[in-house]
């Protein structure tokens, strides 16, 4: 069944319709959360939050659209807006480190990775929230430029902008703050 049909179905009041989305969507809305908020409770809840407000306001959506950038939207407003009422941040990035874990480990390796890994987390993390936001759904999450420019609402042509100023001010945070990146980045 579509996209388009299950929003259908659910605007007529099908519940298992719902369920169907939500499931389909879980892991991508939860995967940004955590990706702007470093904590694995707050991303739990930021999600639980987006599919009710989803729900909620489902009728105002353009069914024509694809859902997925607007439900990560509503994510995005939900966890700045618990950001700015929690008022902290949490650096982790265990979870991103263990999404592809080689078949044989090599504890020195995997350790040096874990490493760098986290030192990257908190380069990311210096720079302003819409420099992070770009950045993550580019590459943490790996949406293509059109992809990010749905989810943020803006054109193609301004996400590439934003995303090499981004990574431009990435580079100049991980030369002053991080040389370890930089080594390991020339290795």
């Amino acid at each position: 069944m579509s996209e388009e049909e299950l929003i259908s179905r659910v605007r007529s009041g099908d519940l298992t319709a719902w369920d169907s989305i939500m499931q389909e969507q879980q892991e991508a809305i939860f995967r940004w959360a955590y990706l702007l908020l470093g904590d694995a409770g707050d991303a739990d809840d930021v999600a639980q939050e987006t599919f009710i407000r989803a729900y909620r306001y489902l009728d105002t959506f353009d069914s024509s659209r694809p859902l997925r950038p607007w439900l990560l939207g509503i994510t995005a407003n939900l966890a700045r807006n618990r950001r700015r009422s929690i008022g902290r941040y949490v650096y982790h990035l265990a979870r991103m480190a263990r999404l592809n874990p080689p078949d044989v480990i090599d504890p020195e390796q995997e350790t040096t990775r874990h490493a760098e890994a986290q030192l990257l987390w908190k380069a990311v993390r210096r720079l302003s929230a819409d420099d992070q936001e770009i950045i993550y759904l580019r590459y943490f999450m790996e949406y293509s430029v059109d992809e990010v420019a749905e989810t943020l609402n803006i054109a193609a042509g301004t996400v590439k902008s934003r995303l090499s100023r981004a990574l431009e001010r990435l580079r100049g945070v991980a030369r002053e703050e991080f040389p370890m990146l930089r080594r390991a980045a020339d290795e």
